[in-house]
């Protein structure tokens, strides 16, 4: 994982999602401020804005930090703060994470997950080689528990994440690809090489 900028929300969010699902809410008696009851089901007015989602923050999964494309259905939204726990933020742009199926999966309602809009830059590195994730070993031990937590949570040092990594490191190698385009397609990935001093 790699800091991630919240991006301003489109022009016609507030028309499409937020307006919509409030009233929605108002409608099933849902409390804004307050959990959803057990098993309640909302519209999902957010997934008008997926598109949006995607555009404003390149394609980049905000967890994984790898590209994904649009059109192949790969791509959701992740309520950061979950909608079962506060209702009221079940239509809010600010709350909403582009994550690849896998990572959104995995992340589901916990809530010891590090937010990639407040991360801090080096809290995660990686051994380039092998695509293995790891703390930065320079951590106290508070913050190394809870990038650790993170990366358990999300299942993020797998080895299908590992080979993942790995496979565009090796790519940029042997295939020469630009630095710019390895920048935009595995950020971390880009990232990782720049700060060892390996692009």
């Amino acid at each position: 994982m790699i800091p991630v900028t919240e991006q301003p929300e489109p022009a016609d969010f507030d028309a499409n999602v937020r307006k919509k699902g409030l009233v929605h809410l108002g409608k099933k008696g849902f409390s804004l401020n307050q959990p959803l009851p057990p098993k309640a089901d909302i519209e999902p007015y957010w997934r008008a804005c997926l598109t949006d989602l995607h555009q404003a923050y390149g394609g980049i999964c905000a967890y994984l930090g790898v590209y994904f494309e649009r059109v192949m259905g790969g791509g959701s939204v992740d309520h950061f703060i979950a909608k079962s726990t506060s209702a009221g933020l079940a239509y809010e742009w600010r709350n909403y994470r582009l994550a690849c199926a896998t990572m959104n999966s995995r992340k589901r309602e916990y809530s010891d997950v590090l937010d990639p809009f407040c991360l801090s830059p080096d809290l995660f590195q990686l051994q380039l080689s092998t695509g293995h994730i790891y703390p930065n070993p320079r951590l106290k031990a508070v913050p190394m528990r809870i990038v650790e937590e993170t990366i358990e949570r999300l299942g993020l040092d797998d080895q299908q994440c590992r080979d993942l990594r790995t496979s565009w490191y090796q790519d940029y190698l042997e295939h020469g690809l630009p630095s710019d385009y390895l920048k935009k397609k595995s950020p971390f990935v880009w990232y990782e090489a720049n700060r060892q001093g390996l692009l």
